[in-house]
């Protein structure tokens, strides 16, 4: 277990982190021919033909834009913002998503943190590039940052950083969550660390 109240600057995931979603990877990923086991943007990444790969991107973005638009920020994100703010500690979000849809989500729901590094602007997770980028800019060694997620690919971007991990889980274990420093069920848990 660390210690959260020793932990200098955050770094949080935002598709079931700070808000909702709703993507249907299984969906998506037969629509484009991608099969079930492969990384969705790895495999369009290796698209040979490029129509072929602009048209599988479009409709990504397709189901990226219309789950910007219905998700809700989490219970107790709010909060511990809040308390990371007054702390004066420095607070980012690296995601895989795009970035016209990621920054509908923050809009929609208020969530004001100022640098968001997308898979535009990045090389997407695992590759730890935009943390490490992050660390670089703050000034903050790599073990004193903490990266926040609900996913495999966001402990093994921690990991690739020589970072903290967080995993938030709202239902049963997966079987990764024993990689992450610290597994949590509500940001609460988070709040009250750091006081």
């Amino acid at each position: 277990m660390i210690d959260i109240s020793k932990i200098r600057g955050f770094i949080f995931d935002l598709d079931g982190t700070l808000v909702s979603s709703k993507l249907n990877f299984s969906l998506i990923k037969k629509q484009i021919s991608c099969p079930a086991n492969q990384d969705l943007l790895t495999f369009i990444a290796n698209i040979e033909c490029q129509q072929q790969q602009a048209a599988a991107l479009a409709n990504v973005h397709k189901h990226e834009l219309e789950d910007a638009h219905d998700a809700v920020i989490l219970p107790g994100v709010l909060e511990l913002l809040t308390s990371l703010e007054q702390k004066g500690l420095p607070t980012a979000i690296v995601t895989r998503n795009y970035r016209q849809a990621a920054q509908i989500k923050m809009r929609n729901n208020q969530i004001k943190i100022d640098t968001l590094i997308t898979r535009d602007d990045a090389p997407a997770k695992p590759d730890p590039s935009a943390l490490l980028q992050l660390a670089s800019q703050w000034q903050i060694p790599t073990q004193e940052l903490i990266y926040v997620g609900d996913y495999l690919y966001d402990i093994d971007a921690a990991i690739n950083a020589n970072m903290r991990s967080c995993l938030y889980v709202e239902g049963d274990l997966p079987d990764y969550a024993h990689k992450a420093d610290v597994v949590i069920n509500h940001f609460k848990q988070l709040t009250d660390k750091l006081n």
